[in-house]
């Protein structure tokens, strides 16, 4: 289900929102990260851009991270491996979620752990739950963490998805949950026009650390290719597979700085995925985009939803032919690889894929929520008083 517009008037009260981060996520940190350029890719000075709802009609604070004794973060690590959420770094945040308007959070990981916290303690705030993995593996958990899932989620406003395949999922299981569909956007007001890209030699550009990479397949077609030089930045590339091969690099990008380099450099972007629901991989497309760079991505996760095979080419999840042939269109094509980077590169910005949309989204979803909270509080005194009355 898309979002319906809903506009914020200037006389409305604030909303209060607090999201509710990872507790490496802390805002203070991410900040300090951003303003000294080892926070590596385009970001905001605020956590996904989530501060941009300052600006909205809202008043935006961040759950914090706190000092802990050893005996304290083994208490939490422990408990988030069993439970598979971070309850203490919620139980620590219980004031701020109790005097919120509105809980948002990232994935669900925070979900969970703040609708546990509002379980115990009666809170009646309400939650935006973000999901980006749990219905990728729903069936191969447990019986009893997936009771104790559904009493959580059923404690939960609205459920939102980057990708509408992994909301297929869940509403077979939730039916009658709401649910909506929100893009996920990175800060779209810097782009790099594309321009045709030196072609000799081929510079493959292939970023990320999603889970969901499927490094693999990429290797194995480029192995062979002394034609081909692969740059993988990443830290989630077994060493053994790269291991002798002199046309592949492997390393982190240790700054915004390098990552922008590397942009520039490249004569593509690969984005290589293996079968998954949630959109894996739409951060570094998107981040390519906006550098002006032509893309290949593996077909899956739903990212014909962000972008189309007009605007970037598509290549079966873990076939090696296609992304062969993929790559060897780009390079011997780069005038059409050209304008297909400037068409994906329209789809970036107010109106479309982006940080401010993302962001627009959610305080509209905010005060849909708020304002159906109000006409049940309305329906539910009127039935009282008329049950009075009898």
């Amino acid at each position: 289900m898309s979002v319906s517009h809903v506009d914020t008037q200037a006389s409305t009260p604030k909303l209060r929102v607090f999201v509710h981060l990872a507790e490496n996520k802390d805002a203070c940190r991410w900040k300090v990260a951003w303003e000294d350029g080892s926070l590596v890719g385009i970001n905001d000075d605020t956590p996904y851009g989530y501060g941009r709802a300052n600006a909205l009609g809202c008043t935006v604070s961040f759950s914090k991270a706190h000092r802990e004794t050893m005996a304290g973060k083994l208490l939490r690590y422990g408990l988030r491996l069993l439970l598979g959420f971070d309850f203490v770094h919620a139980w620590r945040q219980r004031q701020e979620i109790a005097t919120a308007d509105v809980i948002w959070t990232h994935t669900e990981s925070q979900y969970l752990a703040v609708a546990a916290v509002a379980r115990l303690k009666g809170i009646r705030t309400k939650i935006i739950g973000q999901t980006v993995w749990l219905f990728d593996h729903w069936s191969t958990l447990s019986l009893p963490k997936r009771l104790m899932y559904s009493y959580l989620i059923k404690r939960v406003d609205v459920l939102t998805f980057l990708s509408t395949a992994n909301m297929q999922v869940a509403k077979s299981l939730f039916p009658d949950f709401d649910m909506r569909f929100v893009p996920f956007g990175i800060p779209a007001e810097t782009a790099v026009p594309p321009k045709m890209r030196n072609q000799e030699p081929f510079h493959i550009l292939a970023i990320g650390n999603d889970r969901h990479r499927d490094w693999r397949t990429l290797v194995e077609v480029v192995k062979h290719r002394s034609d081909f030089a692969l740059t993988i930045l990443s830290g989630t590339v077994p060493r053994r597979l790269v291991a002798g091969i002199p046309n592949v690099e492997v390393r982190l990008a240790k700054s915004t700085r390098e990552l922008t380099d590397s942009f520039e450099e490249a004569s593509v972007v690969c984005v290589p995925l293996q079968e998954n629901l949630h959109a894996s991989g739409i951060t570094a497309i998107e981040e390519a985009v906006l550098a002006g760079v032509p893309v290949i991505a593996s077909d899956t996760g739903g990212l014909r939803n962000y972008f189309s095979d007009k605007e970037i080419a598509y290549v079966p999840a873990g076939d090696q032919s296609a992304l062969l042939e993929a790559l060897l269109d780009i390079r011997e094509g780069p005038e059409e690889a050209c304008q297909m980077a400037i068409r994906a590169q329209s789809r970036m910005g107010r109106g479309g894929l982006g940080a401010d949309e993302y962001i627009h989204n959610h305080v509209r979803i905010s005060h849909d929520i708020l304002l159906k909270g109000e006409e049940q509080q309305t329906v539910t005194a009127v039935v009282q008083g008329v049950n009075r009355m009898a």
